[in-house]
């Protein structure tokens, strides 16, 4: 068992292998993982949580180490959750953070965490928002979330960053997405990578486009930027974090911020709830109550939906 106290001041002074230890205990639902909610819990809420996704290949990686050497200039801490697919061997990430940005590795104000997605859907790790908050209690000022390269409905990042950045490059098929729902539609900042490319200026022009179609804004709602860069040479990265600190000031003024903060505790309490609930369900196959709403069905006696209610308010009195 881990000292969890001891854990969470080590990580609150910086020290690396703490902050390990407390993501590990969150990616493996350690038995002490309600232990360790309950310690960062105090800690935790000054972090701002940039999320960046896009197709794969669009550059997200080299885009996040570019972000990081950004912020770093300014001094700030970073922590980086890089989310990789599984390996269906070992469930580990299939890359990992030794493979990605590599400059990083001897900074002490950057921690960089691969992390994989084990078959969760969405782009994200099961264990993403846990993950988040030991590196905002580990005294991130920024945490940059980078996603699977996802498709058009894998969009989960937009409900667990403060601000979303969706990238995408030219000559990748992005045109044709921009016409469509799903990931184009969550961005709070857009970022034309590989700039240097052709086809990058008819890009930036069809997501404006796509924009001008969006929703009715009124006077003083946020209109997402599109910025292009060259993330490879650094070109354009100093635009795109001052994009971010402009939303986050918009979002600051009118408690925007406060708001998605809320939204974004509420739904890691559902589906903490939900997951309780259905570990307490796989608990009782061969269960005598459910074997009896099973007979009750078949006889036409009861349809399923009654019997879940019954078996949900057993389960709640239980």
């Amino acid at each position: 068992m881990q000292d969890v106290s001891s854990l969470v001041a080590q990580a609150r002074e910086g020290r690396p292998r703490a902050v390990a230890r407390l993501i590990s205990l969150v990616e493996g639902a350690s038995p002490q993982l309600r232990e360790v909610m309950e310690a960062l819990a105090p800690l935790t809420g000054n972090a701002y949580v940039v999320g960046l996704t896009g197709s794969p290949g669009v550059g997200k990686s080299t885009s996040t180490s570019a972000l990081v050497t950004a912020y770093r200039k300014q001094g700030r801490r970073v922590g980086v959750l890089a989310v990789d697919p599984s390996s269906p061997f070992s469930g580990g990430a299939l890359l990992g953070d030794r493979v990605r940005m590599s400059e990083h590795a001897s900074d002490p104000g950057v921690y960089i965490r691969s992390m994989a997605t084990r078959g969760h859907l969405g782009g994200l790790a099961w264990a993403a928002p846990q993950a988040i908050r030991v590196l905002d209690a580990a005294g991130c000022d920024v945490v940059l979330v980078e996603t699977v390269g996802v498709g058009q409905s894998e969009v989960e990042i937009a409900s667990q960053a403060d601000t979303s950045v969706v990238l995408l490059a030219p000559g990748m098929g992005d045109g044709i997405q921009a016409a469509k729902a799903g990931i184009l539609e969550i961005g709070d900042v857009y970022v034309v990578n590989k700039a240097d490319r052709d086809g990058a200026d008819a890009t930036a022009r069809e997501l404006n486009h796509m924009l001008g179609l969006g929703e009715a804004r009124a006077a003083g709602d946020w209109r997402p930027p599109i910025v292009k860069t060259v993330a490879a040479r650094g070109e354009g990265v100093d635009e795109v974090v001052e994009a971010l600190e402009k939303h986050r000031a918009w979002m600051e003024e009118r408690d925007v911020l406060t708001e998605r903060r809320r939204a974004r505790a509420a739904r890691e309490v559902e589906t903490i709830a939900v997951t309780t609930l259905r570990e307490r369900i796989g608990d009782l196959h061969g269960d005598r109550r459910l074997g009896a709403l099973a007979e009750r069905i078949v006889a036409g006696e009861l349809d399923p939906y009654r019997a879940a209610d019954e078996l949900v308010a057993g389960l709640t009195r239980g």
